[in-house]
């Protein structure tokens, strides 16, 4: 089934990307959503190289508006013939139910692979598909300078757990506590040329140059 993915470049959009190709979605571009501010639907931080992130996985990308999602999504399909939207949603149903609304509207199948997915069991599944995610933005109690550029790998995920007990958490990043970015999939690596973290307040970021 044609599909086209939509894809921050940060850890769910790309674990529910190799799950739809795994199940026999033929991915014909994933789609990054151009927003430069806070965002309720989407992945803000380094997403301007999230065309980069698609390659690893030997995808092309496509960059729209937020303002115009609705039209461009249309478009795309219409142009690509896609018959489904795959997308990372795990939790939010602000997220979901506009993502199905939008897909009711086109005629397309919404498919959400992690849809309630356990927190544990994500993360697991992103380390054991092969995917090194960086966390390159912090935003919640107990997460420090220090975390600012991990891997999200077994080591890490513990330190989440610990926190969580501490602060009552989303071990997966689903409560705004951070975002991440992909920067490799089995062989495939990122070239990263250089990096600048900033600090306000208790949120930090990791902005990287490839």
């Amino acid at each position: 089934m044609k599909s086209i993915s939509l894809f921050s470049g940060g850890k769910d959009s790309f674990l529910a990307a190799v799950i739809a190709m795994e199940q026999g979605f033929e991915i014909v571009t994933t789609v990054t959503v151009d927003s430069t501010r806070d965002s309720m639907m989407f992945h803000v931080p380094n997403n301007n190289i999230a065309g980069d992130v698609a390659s690893l996985l030997g995808l092309k990308n496509i960059r729209i508006s937020e303002e115009g999602f609705r039209e461009e999504i249309g478009r795309i399909v219409h142009e690509t013939g896609a018959q489904a939207l795959i997308s990372g949603a795990i939790a939010s149903n602000y997220q979901k139910s506009r993502i199905e609304r939008l897909c009711t509207e086109l005629g397309i199948i919404s498919y959400t692979p992690l849809w309630l997915l356990n927190q544990e069991t994500e993360l697991d599944a992103v380390i054991s598909s092969g995917i090194k995610a960086m966390l390159i933005s912090l935003s919640a109690d107990g997460l420090g300078e220090e975390y600012l550029g991990g891997i999200l790998d077994g080591k890490l995920v513990e330190d989440l757990k610990k926190i969580r007990e501490r602060h009552g958490i989303n071990i997966s990043g689903e409560g705004g506590e951070y975002e991440s970015l992909v920067v490799s999939y089995l062989s495939n690596k990122l070239q990263i040329k250089s990096f600048k973290d900033t600090w306000t307040g208790n949120t930090g970021t990791r902005i990287v140059t490839v």
